[in-house]
């Protein structure tokens, strides 16, 4: 008796365990539940609807969330219920290996710097990552297109470096180019990888002129580029704080200078050694008295902040874990220090706080660097002695040098980024031909081709 043969892609599934099948049980949905939605679509052609935004994002890192999220609630602010918000990693939701496991190897290699120094360059040619989403499209392409289709997308915002090229494919392969904008926006403030960069969006959001540079040499036209800055959520952005008050609330000292230590939302870096110099540079060993207060957030390092609580400090110290309200404590200190993350630095530049970076990602942050320190809003040094020097400088005989690097950095901000993004996108889609309000059920599959 004859069997049928397996074909490539699911003999390779079978050895592999990855592309198989398991994934599209999220997907499949109750004829019933297909023929409302269906009817639904219908009722709504020709009518005012509202609009599905899809936008996609991953876990390598805080930043592409935060953009996320920022959008959606910039959208909701300013729109209400003109449009329905979905942010997603459908990556994770819908693929196999390696894209649904993004978030554990980044965070590998970036605690193998040179790993990831290679990984970013290496790729960086076009024809190798090229080369490589195309393999990877050939194995997935019909989890993408149920991940993205289930939602019905109107609107498709990439904040991910690797979510454009496979989405793309899969929409022009459905014929849904029309119906369907599909907007990058780039969260990474200078150096970005060449992934970022697509011809066929209707619009590429830039934080910065620099990739806006890098976009053009790229092949996207200039119609195609907007420069609004970094997408920073709307309650940060909008918050009118009192430094007085703030430091009432969160029980600070009401006169002393006060810096803000980093460690982002892991607790990393040199923030235990930089703690220390900060405690001996910030007391007066003469007066005997303190000349500035530290705040310290570890993020979910618990480790950092029991072994700093043990420190026997000389100056208010205070010691916080996970924040998630960072424009309160940005806004009652006086400068920061971080590591060269987009999403940090475009915060304190919102708050006129002076950056000493301290640290930073080979390829995407080190050009985050030169953004600050050439701008004249920060200086960077990995030194912790060399920081605590700085700051305690800043503190006592350079106070001019800390209140001109504090307007610089107001002068670099653009808080209104992600307002200017959404109603950018709005008016895409407000200008978007009929193609648009025809229903997906009439539009053809692309699993067809590749069956």
């Amino acid at each position: 008796m004859s069997t049928k043969a397996d074909s490539p892609r699911e003999s390779i599934s079978k050895v592999f365990g990855f592309g198989g099948t398991s994934n599209n049980k999220r997907c499949k949905v109750s004829s019933e539940e297909e023929e409302e939605d269906e009817n639904m679509e219908l009722q709504q052609i020709g009518a005012e609807r509202t609009k599905n935004v899809l936008i996609l994002m991953s876990d390598t890192g805080g930043g592409h969330r935060a953009s996320a999220e920022a959008i959606r609630d910039a959208f909701q602010l300013e729109y209400g219920d003109q449009y329905r918000i979905f942010v997603k990693d459908v990556w994770k939701e819908y693929t196999g290996w390696p894209l649904n496991d993004m978030e554990s190897q980044y965070k590998f290699m970036v605690k193998h710097v040179q790993l990831w120094k290679v990984a970013f360059h290496g790729t960086s040619p076009r024809w190798i990552h090229s080369v490589y989403l195309a393999a990877i499209a050939a194995f997935y392409a019909k989890e993408v297109e149920a991940g993205l289709m289930e939602y019905k997308p109107d609107i498709i915002i990439s904040v991910h470096p690797l979510m454009q090229h496979i989405p793309l494919w899969v929409l022009k392969w459905q014929g849904l180019q029309k119906k369907v904008i599909f907007v990058t926006v780039i969260t990474d403030l200078s150096t970005c990888h060449r992934t970022w960069f697509h011809p066929l969006v209707n619009r590429l959001y830039c934080p910065s002129e620099e990739v806006a540079k890098r976009a053009a040499l790229d092949g996207l036209e200039e119609s195609q580029v907007r420069v609004f800055g970094l997408p920073i959520r709307p309650s940060f952005c909008r918050a009118v704080l009192n430094k007085d008050d703030l430091r009432v609330d969160l029980e600070m000292d009401a006169e002393l200078p006060a810096v803000l230590l980093m460690g982002g939302g892991e607790g990393m870096g040199p923030v235990k050694k930089t703690a220390k110099a900060l405690g001996e540079s910030l007391y007066d060993k003469e007066e005997e008295k303190p000349i500035g207060q530290v705040v310290i957030i570890c993020g979910r390092n618990e480790s950092l902040a029991n072994t700093l609580k043990a420190f026997d400090w000389k100056i208010p110290v205070k010691i916080r874990g996970f924040e998630k309200q960072m424009e309160k404590w940005m806004g009652a200190c006086d400068c920061i220090i971080t590591k060269a993350g987009p999403g940090t630095i475009a915060e304190s530049l919102i708050r006129g706080l002076p950056i000493v970076i301290n640290d930073y990602i080979p390829g995407q942050e080190k050009g985050n660097i030169p953004y600050v320190v050439d701008n004249g809003a920060g200086v960077y040094t990995k030194n912790p002695k060399d920081t605590a020097r700085i700051v305690s400088e800043w503190f006592s005989t350079k106070k001019d040098e800390l209140m001109k690097m504090s307007e610089n950095a107001h002068k670099l901000a653009q808080p209104d980024a992600v307002f200017d993004i959404v109603k950018d996108i709005h008016e895409l889609a407000c200008q978007r031909g009929p193609m648009a309000n025809v229903p997906y059920m009439l539009t053809s599959s692309f699993s067809s081709l590749i069956e």
